[in-house]
């Protein structure tokens, strides 16, 4: 049997599938997910912002006091700075390309449509399309992961001779984002990623305040931020420490969130990400400066490990440290929420068959 009819056959259609192409993709955005996700194009900017809060303030910050371990209080400073600069204009300018493709008549609802349309629909727009269902999956797992952590954390003091263990709280977390996911948009999430915004705003704080506590008081450990001896462990940090402040920065789904604004979405976008760096200003910069001027170069890489040493009594009162753990897990449900919803937007069935089609015509 020839190829062409080998495909036929596998396809279930009389007549060979045409090869995928960008115009193909925009004619079946009626078929798939995406579809029921333009119809929710209702948002203000303000919801811009409360999304894109979600997407990048997370507990993550409260590694921060751990970067500048391995890069000091002026090169620590400088890259926060330089990193909150350049990915604020990174992502102003995308959001310009974004309002310039809509006004030309092709308004992109995912990261993968504004690929193909400045990438090409080759192996490229695939590429992107892996990248992002990666990163997107891979913090999904992590949020649930810490969430199961966090319920542990709690447990543990509530009943340290508990028989429950990690697999049972990660297997509840579990199930709660399976219940939540059935939310049908992204712009359903409005509400849940404002009480986020305002969780990573009261744990933060929390967290500052326990760190200022800490410092002033009698049992304030002592204070040391000198950097480490040897050349090539400085170094070994310092590039450890930049990669955790660039990871923190990091939003994958601009595109999906600029899509939940209500056309026109010209100019709204930036009144998000103003929104959005403002919270940022405030949480990163308060959690990394009060964590390194308590802990110094003795920082854990999550602060709270800091106030809650495993040997000796905590450093600040355990029910702020309990409430901070209850609202970090609190938002790692929304942040979960968030990935997991742009994961059904990133795998829809037309496209997956595109996908296939595409292997099939390059092997057959």
């Amino acid at each position: 049997m020839h190829s062409q009819e080998r495909l036929e056959v596998l396809l279930e259609k009389p007549e060979a599938a045409p090869k995928p192409n960008v115009s193909l993709r925009n004619n079946r955005q009626d078929e798939d997910a995406g579809a029921a996700f333009v119809l929710e194009s209702k948002g203000k900017w303000w919801h811009a912002g409360f999304h894109l809060t979600t997407a990048i303030v997370g507990p993550s910050i409260l590694s921060l006091p751990y970067a500048f371990r391995g890069l000091g209080w002026g090169l620590g400073f400088f890259c926060l700075t330089v990193m909150g600069v350049v990915t604020f204009y990174s992502y102003y300018l995308m959001s310009l390309v974004l309002d310039h493709c809509e006004k030309a008549g092709r308004r992109h609802i995912r990261f993968r449509e504004l690929a193909a349309d400045v990438l090409g629909s080759g192996w490229m727009f695939y590429f992107v399309i892996f990248i992002q269902t990666a990163i997107n999956t891979g913090i999904s797992i992590g949020a649930i992961l810490l969430a199961g952590e966090c319920l542990q954390i709690m447990y543990s003091n509530l009943s340290p001779s508990g028989s429950l263990k990690l697999y049972h709280f990660i297997a509840m977390v579990t199930a709660v984002m399976i219940a939540l996911s059935q939310f049908p948009t992204f712009h359903s999430l409005r509400h849940i990623n404002l009480v986020s915004l305002l969780l990573s705003l009261g744990y933060t704080f929390l967290v500052v305040g326990a760190c200022i506590r800490a410092g002033i008081s009698e049992n304030a450990p002592p204070r040391d931020y000198s950097l480490e001896s040897s050349e090539s462990t400085r170094v070994f940090n310092a590039f450890t420490s930049i990669s955790i402040i660039a990871a923190i920065f990091g939003n994958g789904i601009l595109p999906e969130i600029q899509a939940t604004l209500a056309p026109p979405a010209t100019g709204k976008m930036v009144k998000g990400l103003s929104m959005c760096y403002t919270v940022i200003f405030f949480t990163f910069y308060s959690a990394a400066v009060s964590g390194y001027w308590v802990f110094g170069n003795k920082s854990n890489s999550i602060i709270l490990k800091s106030l809650m040493p495993d040997e000796g009594p905590s450093l600040a009162p355990v029910p702020v440290l309990g409430l901070a753990v209850i609202f970090v897990l609190l938002q790692l449900l929304a942040i979960g929420l968030v990935k997991i919803n742009a994961i059904t937007l990133l795998i829809s069935l037309p496209y997956c068959i595109d996908f296939h089609i595409s292997i099939l015509q390059t092997f057959l």
